[in-house]
């Protein structure tokens, strides 16, 4: 299990690329190259959605003196023949021809710098090559800071066991005094009449049960099981999480709804809070 928290870096022959991640719903990825290296910005691309699911991934490609980065400056001859067949003309004048190289150079559009344009195929290569290095050191950063959520979140499942625990010793008893209240109340409402106790018995036991919370507490150990399962999977089951995190809040909601007594709320107040923790560390994973 990964965290959609993360770093990489690697380099060689000049070439660094670096990588970071934070949190996000879906998969974002943003390059950030020179603007004559444009053409990587695809590719790498492509290498991260390979090695991510989820999160907010930027690329950054940063180029140090390659070989394609060399400038060649070229002599132009034709104008510099026209300046030189000027200068002949003005001795015709009586000008003296003084021109040396030192000033020939300095001479407008005589000499031309132009950039060597990197080989596209050539840098691909090694630019994929470094990023591979650098995604392989960002998900071991993932995957070390996966195994800390991991152990968090197992550990809010105890704390969560404990206290449905603790709720369901406690059922029993709220049920069996809603019940006795229940029965007090309506043989007070129908004092002085005819009644059949053994119905009103009957009707109380059935109301009685409905707040009984063993379903929910059934149905909030499943989905615990089912989140330890999912903490030993690969791969990105972090929206699963989330959305198994929500069953945990409905039960924990059903529950508090059927709790009359101001222990058993206590421990429903705790079992929201360790399940709104749980909702947090899952936002983190991929």
């Amino acid at each position: 299990m990964n965290s959609m928290t993360g770093y990489g870096r690697a380099s060689k022959d000049a070439l660094t690329i670096d990588l970071r991640a934070v949190n996000h719903r879906y998969l974002d990825i943003s390059v950030r190259t020179p603007r004559s290296y444009s053409f990587l910005e695809e590719p790498l691309k492509a290498l991260a959605a390979s090695c991510a699911g989820r999160g907010k991934i930027e690329i950054g490609v940063t180029v140090d003196n390659l070989a394609a980065d060399t400038v060649s400056i070229t002599l132009n001859r034709p104008v510099l023949e026209s300046y030189l067949s000027a200068a002949v003309t003005l001795s015709d004048y009586g000008i003296a021809n003084d021109i040396k190289a030192s000033s020939a150079l300095r001479f407008p559009d005589v000499m031309a710098a132009a950039k060597q344009e990197p080989e596209t195929e050539a840098v691909t290569a090694l630019a994929l090559s470094v990023a591979e290095e650098a995604f392989a050191d960002f998900n071991r950063t993932r995957a070390g800071e996966g195994e800390r959520l991991a152990g968090d979140i197992g550990a809010k499942l105890t704390e969560i066991e404990r206290l449905a625990a603790l709720i369901e010793t406690r059922m029993p008893e709220n049920v069996a005094a809603y019940r006795e209240r229940l029965r007090v109340k309506i043989t007070e409402i129908l004092e002085g009449r005819s009644f059949d106790e053994a119905r009103i018995l009957t009707e109380a036991a059935v109301y009685a049960d409905r707040i009984c919370a063993d379903e929910e507490l059934v149905r909030l150990r499943s989905h615990i099981a089912a989140l330890r399962g999912m903490l030993k999977q690969s791969g990105a089951v972090g929206r699963k999480m989330d959305f198994l995190v929500q069953e945990f809040m409905r039960e924990a909601n059903t529950i508090g709804s059927k709790c009359n007594d101001t222990e058993t709320v206590s421990f429903v107040i705790d079992l929201k809070s360790e399940i709104e923790k749980i909702r947090e560390q899952v936002q983190n994973i991929e």
